[in-house]
């Protein structure tokens, strides 16, 4: 065992002990009927001469995450998933189980009966009858774990995160609360949840680098799915009119407050709709999901106050440049458009198409400024390969980003249908992918025959749900709000 210290070689000693005894130190299932919380909530406020004249039996099994020891008496706290509780042992009432209590460590699971009482301070507290120990802790508890320098071995370490902060477990129960919200949203309006390949033979559905791996029966080389979009409008080939799939996407890109390689992403599709239909239908999702997942549509995030209340401004991308300060002369002109940005100190990679470089002077000219929500609409065709142009512009197309706090929480359009167009855009995208655009899409000819089939005039959003935890519970990190992200190997000591 790595990391072997005097703390640990005791306990180990202890379950050796133990199981001298006849102890298990890894025992039999449990079965506790109450929970802190709920004892909490239902006698908290009952006073001392209720328990006096009323016995409040319970039993309860967690972790012992505190303990005094007064020689024939000793108090603990007890954890369990709702939260905690001080407990009571007295040697004249477990008699000969009270040695146990001599095994007993900080860590430890066990589980109690006995009954509800407030002592000289007024704490609520159980007095116990009986003690079982579940499980043996061979680790010592951190003392000190909040701060900054812990936050590597919080993220690693999740577990122990959990043990010791209640904070994040509730930020935790929270995304669940969010995610079910989402999905009650959806299936409200009558989308039907899906699921579509993980494994993809051909990258598609958003500009990305994919993971790569290979199926040794088949011999192919296969790519775990950057986005489940064009299988998802396979379906609205196929007749479905509105579905939805939340679930992993994997982009082999870089590590971030804001980016983790492996993302939970909502993607749903509707047929007969427009991008305009989806901003509509966007606030009123988050609006509802906020009240149940928070109770509020004003929320704290960082220095900030968002206020989620609709309509959201609905702000042109070009528009947005020039209140940025960018001269509209640029934006027809992907010369100028480079000098003008690496003037301005952006870095604009060689062969880049005009709406990339406008695109790199939004990131840093605009998105900084986008606090409240905020949807940009209109983007450059080379941005959007399936989303289908405007009919008054065909140099831009009928999309959608979301940004709150900064940064981009949704992404829509409405969908191209035209196979013709959808071709041309995979050559170009083919071509931009030989010039060494590692994230261009490749041809998918199943997906343009899908199309020629016919697909349904549709709408289509992706809203990264690990960034709208994030906004909902104040989380400044993407690590803070998936359970166990990614990180590099841990160096040996």
């Amino acid at each position: 065992m790595e990391d072997t210290n005097e703390l640990i070689e005791q306990r180990i000693k202890k379950v050796e002990e133990l199981r001298q005894l006849g102890i298990k130190p890894y025992g039999d299932p449990y079965d506790a009927a109450d929970h802190t919380a709920d004892l909490r909530s239902g006698y908290g406020e009952q006073p001392k001469e209720f328990f006096e004249t009323n016995k409040i039996f319970c039993s309860l099994a967690g972790r012992i995450v505190a303990m005094r020891d007064f020689g024939k008496a000793a108090f603990a706290h007890i954890q369990d998933s709702s939260g905690k509780l001080q407990i009571y042992f007295k040697k004249d009432i477990l008699g000969e189980n009270f040695k146990l209590l001599k095994k007993i460590d900080i860590g430890d699971i066990i589980g109690i009966e006995g009954t509800l009482f407030r002592t000289k301070t007024d704490e609520l507290t159980v007095e116990v009858s009986s003690v079982a120990l579940l499980t043996k802790s061979i680790r010592p508890l951190p003392e000190k774990w909040h701060g900054l320098r812990d936050i590597e071995t919080r993220y690693r370490q999740r577990y122990i995160d959990l043990i010791v902060n209640p904070e994040v477990r509730e930020n935790f129960a929270k995304r669940s609360r969010i995610i079910r919200a989402v999905r009650d949203f959806l299936e409200s309006k009558d989308f039907i949840e899906v699921e579509t390949p993980m494994m993809h033979q051909i990258p598609g559905g958003a500009t990305a680098r994919p993971f790569r791996t290979h199926h040794n029966a088949l011999d192919i080389d296969l790519y775990l799915r950057i986005a489940p979009e064009l299988y998802l409008k396979r379906l609205l080939v196929g007749g479905y009119e509105r579905v939805y799939e939340l679930n992993k996407n994997f982009r082999n890109e870089g590590i971030s407050t804001r980016h983790n390689p492996e993302f939970s992403m909502l993607e749903f599709y509707i047929a007969y709709k427009d991008y305009r239909f989806l901003m509509s239908l966007t606030e009123e999702l988050f609006a509802e999901v906020a009240m149940k997942a928070v109770g509020t549509l004003t929320i704290p995030y960082g220095d900030d106050t968002i206020d989620l209340t609709p309509p959201w401004p609905r702000i042109p991308m070009l528009a947005s440049l020039e209140q940025g300060g960018v001269p509209a002369e640029i934006f027809t002109n992907p010369e100028e458009a480079k000098q003008w940005a690496r003037a301005k100190r952006i870095d604009i990679p060689d062969g880049s198409s005009l709406g990339k470089i406008l695109d790199e002077i939004f990131k840093e000219m605009v998105e900084p400024g986008l606090i409240q929500p905020t949807f940009i609409i209109d983007h450059p065709v080379e941005l959007s390969p399936l989303a289908k142009r405007k009919p008054e512009n065909r140099a831009l197309v009928e999309r959608f980003e979301l940004f709150i706090c900064a940064r981009e929480i949704a992404n829509a359009f409405s969908e191209l249908n035209d196979p013709f167009d959808q071709r041309e855009r995979f050559v170009s995208q083919v071509e931009a992918k030989k010039a060494g655009d590692d994230e261009a899409h490749e041809m998918d000819e199943d997906f343009i025959r899908a199309l020629e089939y016919g697909m349904p005039p549709a709408a289509g959003e992706g809203i990264g749900i690990d960034r709208l935890v994030m906004l909902l519970t104040n989380a400044p990190s993407i690590r803070d709000v998936i359970f166990f992200p990614q990180l590099k190997p841990e160096q040996p000591q």
